[in-house]
């Protein structure tokens, strides 16, 4: 408590008269499949309650957005969650030495699992994290997800658990072509025949690990849903979209604002019953012949795309932080319809000396 009370009391201030926050982001792997860590930064950047220094924590050297000099004005290397969260913690634990963190937000389903059991930790050493629990994190999980659609009245297609090859062959039967076949944490491809399924096991497997999640593939229309809950029911901020581009990985690429209040009533009936914690966002399928919406993944962070929900009006990485630090927040009441995103690529030319830093020393 005493931690929280000197974090909103800070003294240090901008020349504006607004406290000055020190934030750590993971997730800066801005490529094709980019990861969440700029566009939070960029609604960072523009938040209108304080001003902020933005640490990246990283987990490769070519991650982009650690030679962002507008965006990340430090940068550190940290270990992969598969070294155990002991090791992460000592690892912002000196972070924390150098920087004075007020807070972290984590972007990948694979590190959450970590941050979640080394919170009580950060929150001794006053630093702020808003997540799920781990009892929320692992009911949305995409193996569990059709008992979650169960439990809490939402539609959901059915999906099972695969941990070999002669698993997935069995249950299979069960399912008509297609399917969808998803790894545990990200990747997924659509099967039409055995094979296909099996070599998509073999794909993702190497790459993520088991258990492969077979589900009932619905034919419809894409749409997502990036929100934020407060840990008590409340929806802080929904903003739902549709893509409009999609590339040949399945990521979207450009997409749409929609003022469809169905989706919206979706992320806030989820959101009450759960009370979730932090930013999620919905996968959710409009099918094609009877307009019923199917849920069919919730990411537990924000989405790469979180920058619409910043410019459709609502600033979902600033309330996150603020509520992180003990505000009560009140939840936005609209958003911008029909506003657009389009992604784009560039070259950036980077000094090799700050990749030599990086590499060597595990901070730049």
């Amino acid at each position: 408590m005493n931690n929280q009370i000197q974090t909103l009391t800070k003294t240090m201030k901008t020349g504006n008269g607004r406290r000055k926050l020190t934030i750590a982001v993971t997730g800066l792997n801005n490529i094709d499949s980019p990861g969440p860590g700029i566009p939070v930064i960029r609604g960072l950047k523009e938040a209108a309650s304080f001003d902020v220094r933005i640490v990246g924590l990283a987990y490769e050297n070519l991650e982009p957005g650690i030679y962002m000099h507008d965006m990340v004005d430090k940068a550190y290397q940290i270990p992969y969650p598969t070294v155990g969260h002991d090791t992460l913690l000592a690892r912002i634990e000196y972070i924390h030495a150098q920087e004075k963190l007020d807070v972290i937000i984590p972007n990948f389903d694979a590190e959450l699992y970590s941050f979640i059991k080394i919170q009580p930790r950060l929150e001794q050493l006053g630093i702020h994290m808003l997540l799920p629990t781990l009892e929320q994190f692992d009911a949305r999980l995409k193996g569990k997800l059709f008992e979650f659609g169960e439990k809490y009245d939402i539609e959901v297609p059915k999906s099972s658990e695969v941990f070999s090859v002669d698993e997935l062959a069995e249950k299979l039967k069960k399912y008509e072509y297609p399917v969808a076949i998803k790894g545990k944490f990200y990747e997924a491809g659509i099967a039409y025949s055995y094979e296909q399924a099996k070599s998509y096991f073999h794909k993702i497997g190497a790459k993520w690990g088991t258990p492969i999640i077979i589900q009932e593939f619905i034919k419809g229309q894409e749409l997502n849903v990036t929100a934020l809950g407060d840990g008590k029911g409340r929806t802080i901020g929904a903003v739902p979209m549709r893509k409009t581009y999609i590339t040949d990985s399945g990521k979207g690429w450009a997409g749409i604002s929609l003022g469809d209040p169905s989706l919206v009533k979706m992320a806030e009936k989820l959101i009450s019953k759960t009370k979730w914690a932090g930013g999620l966002e919905l996968e959710l399928i409009k099918e094609e012949k009877t307009g019923k919406i199917y849920l069919i993944e919730i990411n537990p962070r924000f989405p790469a795309w979180v920058y619409l929900a910043v410019g459709c009006g609502q600033n979902h990485p600033e309330a996150l932080v603020r509520m992180a630090l003990g505000e009560k927040i009140a939840p936005f009441k609209k958003f911008d319809v029909g506003k657009m995103f389009i992604r784009y690529s560039y070259d950036m030319i980077c000094d090799m000396a700050d990749f030599k830093k990086m590499a060597i020393d595990g901070e730049r």
